[in-house]
């Protein structure tokens, strides 16, 4: 049976339609009195259908309207992806480095231009699809590929595919044309993976260029350092052969030049000097890592000849031989003469007595005298305590024994001086050899966090030093020297406590802090420790410093034109900070490439989480963003830390459920009260905590960078 309208007609139509029926309905029941009933009914029927069909009208119009609109915002949302996508186009290809990005399935979503450039026969088959694995094989068998000797580009291959197994990974590629490629590999928290491409060629090229031209110069120094020593010396390779020596071997052996040929063995030099020396060959003749040697040699014409051999890394050795023979007599009088011993130590006292009245003169003529000192100086003074250090091994009278230890001891302090004036006359003179560059701090800190922690650990102190990503413009062995020395006497003054080392970011800088919670130093001191020689405490020993190093610090700091500042009270404390200008175009690079949200580098956070593995994370992101982290696993450590250091920082991020004591609510609030902006981090979005929260605020975990990124940029 038809239906009388048709469902595929518009709602016009239809309703035209039922118009017309119903007209003919009634015509029918006009005409035809003898069905009344039956036409009346079929009226009803096609008012009733009428009535269904309205409805139906209203509900399609509603549902067109509804999908116009959904269409609208489906358009506006297409287009906005695209643009994101236009936008990171973009960006990625203003990087420097090469960049490409594969998902979670290792399937190569983008690159830039620059990626794989250097390898001019994959370049162009890098496309959107390629899996990883086809990308590994692709550059395993790329003809700018340099395999290293007997390996396969299968072998290549494998190596690559163990490594991207890591989360992380940093590597150098060399490539032919004596060019070389940094790969940086960082999985993504969606599970891709991110690849950067550095081209490092300049970099090591210099760097070669530069060691060659030290090596030059060391090989001079050594040749003059040789010639100097008091010691006969023979260097030999990992064959046995002569390779250098100095004059002074062929005196204390007894040989013409012409018996010491290059390339002689071993053996034929102690041969031909009528030595024989069996515990020295069979020391030589040794296969696996090689002791100190140390023995004595008596020659017929009664010489004593001291030997002393060191092994080297590449299985050569050194060989000293020196003529001890006065020393050895002079010991053999010592058992019966130390009445004599006593004069000769008095009459060394009176010349080092009248040597340092010399030495006090005028501050120009120390400087000249200092400046002009180098291994004429140092060599005796180390030959002086080998021979100290024979007699040491002798049995001694137990006074003499005693006078011989002062008298190391002495030599000892002696030897640190000289070195430490060298530095300052160098200094003062201007003719310290400055190689200002670009210098990392990161690195640098790294370095110094290393060399010093024992020693803190030694004392018991708390001792961090905050990781830094600036790059600065200075002296990178001077601008070391200065951190050491301001790192070793924080951590020398400070009894208890911490030593903390941190950058503080500035328009166009960066300022190193080194802060202590030591005794502080007196008003009346604060220009007087940057003097020679000047210490602070009577009871301050030569073990102890020499007074010297921030005579260095401040020299060195002028000469660099780098700006040096000292806060410190009495009881509470000190903070030497050194001002750095930031290299051109280094920092800012660095921290663009990365995406780091603007405005906070230079920020001080305080981070206190007693989950480690959440706090090393967070600590990461915001190293990341130029943000300086103190770290703290409770409320008391982090209270006692703010107050051991005097600082506080800028904001605070503080876990609500911190353990055992002082709970993360607590501690907040301490913190708002003390002017700092602080955050919450909890897992609970419960409205009753919402209320207790009050002006702390919350951040909901999982954390949202951009949330993070947000609280810390407002405060």
């Amino acid at each position: 049976m038809h239906p009388l309208v048709n469902p595929a007609d518009p709602p016009d139509v239809a309703r035209d339609k039922l118009i017309l029926i119903a007209e003919a309905l009634m015509r029918r029941v006009e005409e035809a009195s003898d069905d009344q009933g039956a036409a009346y009914a079929q009226f009803q029927r096609a008012v009733l259908l009428e009535d269904q069909v309205r409805a139906r009208t209203v509900d399609l119009e509603r549902a067109l309207d509804l999908l116009n609109r959904s269409n609208t915002r489906l358009g506006e949302a297409m287009a906005e992806a695209e643009a994101a996508r236009a936008n990171l186009a973009s960006a990625i290809e203003t990087v420097e480095d090469g960049f490409a990005l594969f998902d979670g399935a290792d399937r190569l979503v983008l690159t830039n231009a620059r990626f794989g450039r250097p390898l001019r026969d994959v370049h162009g088959q890098l496309r959107p699809g390629l899996a990883f694995a086809d990308y590994v094989s692709l550059v395993s068998r790329s003809a700018d590929l340099m395999r290293n000797p007997g390996e396969t580009a299968a072998d290549w291959a494998r190596g690559r595919m163990a490594r991207h197994q890591d989360r992380a990974v940093t590597f150098i590629v060399p490539l032919t044309g004596d060019r070389w490629l940094q790969v940086s590999e960082h999985r993504t928290r969606e599970g891709g993976t991110v690849i950067l491409h550095t081209d490092l060629t300049h970099v090591i090229r210099a760097e070669r260029l530069e060691r060659g031209k030290l090596l030059d110069d060391q090989a001079v120094r050594v040749k003059a350092t040789l010639d100097h020593l008091t010691q006969g010396v023979g260097v030999f390779d990992a064959e046995e052969r002569l390779v250098g020596f100095n004059r002074r071997l062929a005196e204390v052996l007894g040989l013409p030049l012409a018996r010491l040929p290059m390339g002689a063995g071993f053996a034929d030099v102690l041969a031909a000097a009528g030595v024989a020396a069996q515990a020295g060959l069979d020391w030589a003749a040794r296969r696996d890592a090689r002791p100190a040697l140390a023995f004595e040699l008596s020659r017929p014409n009664g010489r004593v000849i001291s030997v002393q051999g060191q092994d080297m890394p590449d299985r050569g050795f050194v060989v000293s031989f020196s003529d001890i023979t006065a020393e050895r007599v002079a010991q053999r009088a010592l058992a019966h003469a130390n009445e004599t011993l006593e004069r000769r130590v008095a009459a060394r006292t009176e010349g080092l007595a009248a040597a340092l009245a010399r030495a006090s003169e005028p501050n120009a003529a120390r400087a000249r005298f200092v400046a002009a000192a180098s291994h004429d100086l140092l060599q005796p003074l180390s030959a002086a305590k080998l021979f100290l250090a024979s007699l040491a091994d002798e049995a001694l009278p137990t006074r003499a024994g005693e006078t011989v230890v002062k008298a190391q001891n002495a030599l000892g302090s002696v030897e640190e001086i000289l070195a430490a004036l060298l530095d300052i006359s160098k200094l003062e003179s201007g003719r310290a050899a400055l190689d200002v560059g670009a210098v990392a701090l990161g690195p640098l800190l790294a370095r110094l966090r290393e060399e010093f922690a024992p020693l803190a650990a030694r004392k018991g102190l708390a001792f961090k030093v905050l990781a830094s990503r600036a790059v600065v413009d200075s002296d990178a062995t001077y601008l070391r020297r200065i951190l050491q020395n301001l790192i070793g006497n924080a951590i020398r003054y400070t009894a208890a406590g911490r030593v903390l080392v941190g950058v503080r970011h500035l328009a166009g800088g960066v300022r190193v802090e080194v802060i202590d919670t030591g005794p502080g130093i007196p008003e009346a001191e604060r220009q007087a420790i940057f003097r020679e020689f000047h210490r602070l405490g009577a009871r301050a020993s030569a073990s102890e410093g020499m007074g010297l190093g921030l005579a260095i610090v401040e020299r060195a700091c002028a000469l660099l034109g780098h700006g040096l500042q000292l806060d410190t009270a009495e009881g509470r404390g000190s903070r030497f900070a050194v001002t750095l200008p930031l290299a051109a175009g280094e920092a800012a690079a660095d921290r663009g490439a990365m995406g780091v949200p603007g405005g906070l580098a230079g920020l001080i956070v305080l981070l206190v989480e007693n989950d480690a593995e959440l706090r090393r994370a967070l600590a990461l992101l915001l190293e990341g963003w130029g943000v300086q982290v103190i770290e703290a696993t409770s409320g008391e450590e982090a209270l006692a830390l703010v107050e051991e250091i005097g600082i506080l920082p800028d904001r605070g991020l503080v876990d609500y459920r911190l353990g055992a004591g002082m709970d993360g609510l607590a501690l907040a609030e301490r913190l708002a009260a003390a002017g700092m902006a602080v955050r919450l981090i909890t897992a609970d979005r419960s409205e009753a905590l919402q209320g207790a929260a009050g002006r702390v605020g919350v951040l909901q975990k999982p954390i949202a960078p951009e949330a993070l990124a947000g609280f810390l940029a407002e405060g």
